[in-house]
């Protein structure tokens, strides 16, 4: 799925359309203290293999996130483009 290096859409801080400019969304690191690993790391706790997670139905495409970056307050935005997309994002350079 291929977007612009620079989209005209609204920013709600300017409370109307501005040039923004786009960028891929980095996923951030794992919480180390989050409910979910603990609760992982006491499973695991005396065992030499992992523990077996529930098996979830696959989904058949991922929601595609960009980074919308106003030019005038320099406020920045997710947005998520297309549902389902089975295509990743590439930014028009």
């Amino acid at each position: 799925m291929k977007i612009a290096k620079e989209i005209n859409t609204y920013c709600p801080t300017c409370n109307k359309h501005t040039l923004h400019t786009t960028m891929n969304v980095s996923r951030g690191r794992q919480r180390g203290l989050s409910k979910a690993t603990r609760r992982h790391n006491r499973a695991i706790k005396g065992y030499v293999g992992s523990v077996e997670l529930k098996i979830h139905p696959k989904k058949l495409g991922k929601k595609q996130k960009v980074l919308l970056e106003c030019k005038v307050c320099k406020k920045k935005a997710e947005r998520v483009v297309g549902l389902r997309t089975r295509k990743k994002i590439e930014i028009n350079r």
